[in-house]
């Protein structure tokens, strides 16, 4: 009872009402039941009334509430939905969307939960009302405990963790847009796009990624297709730069794109305004592109080629390998390993460990292509030992031809520092070693892509739950990174919250009242940008200037559509933590377009030697059975 109890001023919202102070005529006629983790709790709220428009209003309404201090609003317990409520505490356990951690587990925990505290309440009651029988006495009326009541489906907590997303749209949105880099990366994928539903399923072709060189995301957006679809996208990035004055990135990684026979690629014409950025060829990517050459990779001298081709492309800082050679032979001493070579020593350090603590660095264009050129040379014949060629002779040629000039697009650009040391340096066999982080490679978004299918639960999601939970994802994801983002590392520390608004709250009265700050806010949001996220940004390609966000119910007692409360306890999902059976490798679904071959018929099954055909066995009755059993015995005694 906020009006009541804190006595707070609380105006209409109605526009004609310019304001009207809201006064309290009463307490709430419903008592809202609450989902709790291991049983239910009832709620009320108190009536407030316009003077001027006779409008009421309930204490919980969302007209209410979004008059309250960030300190106040953080103390109300629950989601309201028109049927019932779901604590909290509950709805943030459906927050992280990791391995294992679906909906489904938690409605069968919540299930559990609640079924243990209901039989341990009913067994308590009991066990006092049989203190109360006498023996020889008229029989006691018992009443009988409450009913057990049922946790809503999983459906139901599925369509409260949405609403709860999307009450922090508005943060979610900030947060992303104030997100900045001096070397960015910039990739696609399209698996994620096969989960969007409804009136938008089958319109998003690919979605779109920019990172920086911490692993956290720009920017993620649905389009329709790459190329063209991209330059709104390109245009919001540019401005958010230059509204928030940070200087614009350096470096720029495509999979695509990269270059042009004459003037500007398509990639640096879409982000025109900043003149000096270097546009760059993912090395990896370039490497899948001669990769496709190989008639199979499972072939045995598929691994092999492919690390001869990153040499070719990449080499080891010799200052760094040395002082890690040096490391380890001081950490084998202490084992009391010696006399080893450097190439023994080399042997035992772990590739994790070359890359954690050396660079690389590129050969040059000219002696990148000499490099390539002689290693197709000695495996253009190469075979295993049935004869199997690795490369294809005609399709490796023809890739040769067409992405050597490519060579020129993966140089490291001079001026650039492509390594970032993490000030987290650690000491092996008496060497300091730092750790380094490597900017170049765009494996951070390819993680990013996995982890983005498991941002949106289930199979399928409507256009706004798709956008709501993309965006929550985004959020967490840069802000696990964001302590590796802010300069000097520092101690880690244990509070884990991804609370923007709490946290700057916080932060705002400790420096108010204590002078310091009591929350490490790595990303610091700034306002909204207005740029187009996600499905957001499709829509503005295809469907116009479309609403996405869902007509929130600003009176959770009007009726929103919620599903039903108990049909249906599971919710089709990914199988995020259950193991499957391995596929057999030697199976697959045959090609209609070969010629089949017949198929023989089916071998009658011979019968074990020890064994009788079950043809002979005769079929015996119970008094059958009994005669037959006479006779054996009759049998055994005579022998």
């Amino acid at each position: 009872m906020p009006y009541r109890l804190w006595a707070f001023k609380f105006v209409c919202t109605q526009p004609r009402c310019k304001r009207q102070k809201l006064t309290g005529c009463g307490v709430y006629k419903t008592v809202r039941r609450v989902l709790d983790m291991d049983g239910w709790y009832y709620m009320g709220t108190e009536y407030l009334e316009c003077r001027l428009c006779k409008k009421k209003l309930a204490g919980w309404s969302l007209d209410i509430l979004d008059q309250l201090d960030a300190s106040h609003r953080s103390i109300f317990p629950a989601i309201l939905t028109y049927r019932l409520s779901c604590d909290l505490k509950v709805v943030r356990l459906m927050r992280e969307r990791t391995l294992g951690n679906s909906v489904t587990r938690l409605y069968n925990q919540l299930r559990e939960q609640h079924s243990q505290t209901w039989m341990s309440r009913t067994l308590y009651y009991l066990s006092v009302c049989d203190h109360f029988v006498v023996p020889g006495a008229a029989p006691l009326r018992v009443t009988p405990p409450p009913p057990f009541l049922d946790v809503p489906s999983a459906q139901w907590l599925l369509t409260v963790h949405g609403y709860d997303v999307l009450f922090q749209l508005e943060d979610f949105k900030a947060r992303v847009t104030s997100i900045f880099g001096s070397i960015l990366k910039m990739d696609s994928t399209k698996k994620v796009t096969k989960k969007l539903a409804g009136a938008a399923h089958g319109t998003a072709a690919w979605a779109t990624n920019v990172g920086n060189e911490y692993g956290q995301v720009l920017i993620t957006v649905l389009t329709d297709s790459e190329g063209e679809g991209l330059l709104d996208m390109a245009a919001g990035l540019q401005q958010r730069y230059s509204r928030a004055g940070v200087a614009p990135p350096k470096l720029l990684y495509v999979t695509r794109d990269c270059c042009a026979l004459m003037g500007k690629g398509k990639t640096a014409a879409m982000f025109s305004q900043w003149e000096e950025l270097i546009v760059r060829l993912d090395v990896g990517h370039l490497i899948r592109r001669f990769a496709r050459g190989v008639t199979t990779e499972s072939h045995p001298l598929y691994a092999l080629f492919l690390r001869r081709l990153s040499s070719c492309m990449l080499v080891w800082c010799a200052e760094d390998v040395e002082r890690l050679l040096e490391a380890k032979r001081g950490e084998l001493k202490e084992s009391h390993i010696t006399g080893l070579s450097d190439a023994q020593v080399l042997k035992r350090i772990r590739l994790k460990e070359m890359a954690r603590h050396c660079r690389r660095r590129t050969h040059g264009a000219e002696e990148t292509e000499r490099l390539i050129g002689e290693l197709l040379e000695t495996f253009i014949d190469a075979t295993d030992t049935l004869g199997v060629r690795l490369l294809d002779r005609d399709r490796m040629q023809a890739i040769w031809q067409t992405q050597r000039q490519h060579l020129v697009c993966i140089q490291d650009p001079p001026g650039v520092s492509i390594y970032t040391n993490k000030g987290k340096d650690v000491t092996k066999g008496g060497v300091i070693l730092p750790v380094l982080r490597c900017a170049r490679e765009s494996t951070s978004l390819e993680s990013f892509h996995l982890h983005l299918n498991h941002f949106i639960p289930g199979t399928s999601a409507s256009a706004e739950h798709f956008q709501a939970y993309l965006l929550e994802g985004l959020v967490r994801w840069n802000e696990d990174r964001a302590e590796a983002a802010a300069e000097g590392g520092g101690q880690k520390q244990t509070l884990h919250c991804y609370d923007g608004v709490a946290q700057h709250a916080i932060n705002e009265l400790s420096q108010k009242l204590l002078g310091r700050s009591l929350v490490k806010d790595h990303t610091r949001p700034a306002k909204y940008t207005g740029e187009l996220i996600g499905v957001k940004y499709l829509f503005s390609q295809s469907h116009g200037d479309q609403r996405l966000e869902s007509n929130l119910g600003k009176d959770p007692d009007v009726p929103d559509g919620t599903p039903d409360l108990f049909e249906g306890g599971e919710v089709e999902e990914d199988d995020l933590g259950e193991l499957e059976e391995e596929d057999d490798p030697t199976m697959s679904l045959p090609d209609l377009d070969d010629h089949l071959p017949p198929v023989p018929p089916l071998r009658k099954a011979t019968p074990s030697p020890t064994q009788p055909n079950p043809s002979q066995v005769p079929v015996v009755t119970p008094p059958e059975w009994l005669a037959l059993m006479k006779a054996q015995r009759g049998a055994s005694k005579g022998q």
